[in-house]
């Protein structure tokens, strides 16, 4: 039985990263960071940024760099080995941590943000969503979905999250 789960490049000129909301090893935005960064390896990230606020909050908590990260996603043969890395560098957290993280993170909205809440008014309407309703991860994902609509979008691939970290 296979229990693990292969990095596949990901052209992000031809689809989105994984959603900010699959988890590895409990953390949250972490799989979208390494598809992020292995487009960005391959010359094949298209309008997507990595090293961005949004990855930068993961590198914060954890404290670790973006070279660190990319150091790991390149040594790295699956996602599993990015969650042990995770796990066993930069800042120790426990699993309630990364879990109260991950959980407040995934619920936040730029609109608590007066330097970002423009930004986010202003791009949740050109796709329709609601800015009052929506947290950046429904605003991240509507936005992937937008982008490639008119394109045939390869199925993510599903993450295995350890026991531990997995969601209640």
């Amino acid at each position: 039985m296979n229990t693990t789960t292969p990095i596949t490049p990901r052209d992000l000129t031809q689809q989105a990263p994984h959603s900010p909301r699959y988890r590895i090893a409990g953390f949250v935005i972490a799989a979208r960071a390494v598809d992020k960064c292995r487009a960005s390896l391959a010359g094949t990230l298209g309008e997507y940024h990595y090293d961005c606020p949004l990855d930068n909050m993961l590198f914060t908590f954890k404290g670790i760099t973006s070279a660190e990260f990319t150091t790991a996603v390149q040594a790295a043969k699956n996602y599993e080995d990015i969650g042990a890395w995770l796990l066993h560098n930069g800042t120790p957290k426990t699993p309630a941590e990364i879990k109260t993280w991950s959980d407040e993170v995934e619920a936040s909205s730029p609109m608590k943000n007066p330097e970002r809440r423009g930004y986010f008014i202003e791009n949740c309407h050109k796709i329709g969503l609601n800015p009052e309703m929506n947290s950046m991860f429904d605003w991240l994902e509507a936005d992937d979905r937008h982008t490639f609509s008119s394109r045939k979008l390869a199925q993510p691939t599903p993450v295995i999250v350890h026991p531990a970290y997995a969601p209640k």
